[in-house]
């Protein structure tokens, strides 16, 4: 028996609870892992509040990110004892995820954990950093360097704004920030913006094009805020897409795109091939301060999730969520 976070939804509704569940409850798979760590992340906050129909299946344990050790495996890549990380994949929405003790999970999915990072550390970064550098390896494929001018990160106290302020800074890029939490301004800062400005100016109904400003912008938000990032970037710049936290809508026009020549480059961290999967984590250990991981995430136990969820979805938490799946 192992201790996990079980979502449910039945004729009595829908509910989440921590318990304890027999090993012969797993989902089939060729590795099974003894996770050491898990993360609460904005899908899984959707996930166990049930606010959004992320769960394909029940019962689901959630979780889109785990660190941990094989356990027993019919794999070819992986043998007993090996360090493994997971993200994404569907694990948490329609397969078993990290947020328990153990996990059983289709090989391919994982990848070797970097021996730059112990398993608590990967989790520091996650799928929200890992998504952040999967933004930049988008901006540099297109071009983009430090000389063109300011990179915008929108939703910058979250996980993936983050990542990406702290990275962006590191690799000599302008970025300016924008949030609603003007008491956060000095951890941005701290972090590496230069600038940090109200995420007000962004999110209402714009014009189609707006004076141009970034040379690049990272967008974790949608909506309003991703057609604004669009009519402000200047001709050329590319805006990397990879959230949705205002809304999934795109209340825009072409004319960033066909008038400015502005590329907009989608993100999907969820069913990235693994030699992307290497290069990212690969930058991620190069190009990461690691003193930074501290002030970007925070740990909790298994038996705190639950509650923790609602707070991460109201933008009450900043930063990374860490679960300790073993407290």
């Amino acid at each position: 028996m192992f201790n996990a976070i079980v979502i449910d939804k039945d004729d009595s509704g829908y509910r989440a609870n921590l318990q304890q569940v027999n090993e012969e409850q797993l989902p089939e798979g060729d590795v099974t892992v003894a996770v050491a760590y898990s993360t609460l992340n904005f899908k899984d906050g959707l996930a166990i509040t049930g606010s959004s129909p992320v769960v394909r299946k029940f019962p689901m344990v959630p979780g889109i990110d785990l660190a941990g050790t094989v356990e027993a495996s019919s794999h070819p890549d992986y043998k007993v004892g090996d360090q493994v990380l997971l993200n994404g994949w569907g694990v948490g929405e329609n397969h078993w995820g990290g947020l328990a003790q153990k996990a059983r999970l289709n090989g391919d999915w994982l990848i070797p954990l970097p021996k730059a990072f112990t398993a608590a550390q990967a989790m520091a970064v996650g799928t929200a950093g890992y998504t952040a550098m999967l933004c930049i390896l988008a901006l540099e494929r297109n071009g983009v360097t430090p000389e063109q001018g300011e990179v915008l990160v929108t939703g910058a106290n979250g996980g993936v704004g983050s990542f990406a302020i702290a990275l962006l800074s590191k690799l000599g890029y302008r970025v300016v920030a924008s949030t609603g939490r003007v008491s956060e301004h000095e951890y941005l800062q701290q972090l590496g913006a230069g600038e940090i400005i109200d995420r007000a100016t962004l999110s209402a109904p714009g014009k189609p094009l707006a004076k141009e400003r970034w040379a690049a912008v990272i967008d974790s938000v949608g909506s309003h805020t991703l057609a604004n990032a669009c009519a402000s970037t200047r001709s050329e710049g590319t805006v990397a897409a990879c959230g949705l936290a205002q809304g999934m809508d795109f209340p825009a026009s072409v004319a960033p795109f066909i008038l400015r020549g502005v590329t907009l480059a989608g993100i999907n961290s969820v069913t990235q091939p693994k030699a992307r999967r290497l290069l990212a984590w690969e930058r991620l250990a190069k190009d990461l301060d690691f003193s930074l991981l501290a002030l970007i995430s925070h740990e909790i136990g298994l038996s705190e999730a639950i509650e923790a969820a609602p707070k991460l979805l109201a933008g009450q938490l900043r930063g990374r969520v860490v679960v300790d799946v073993n407290r």
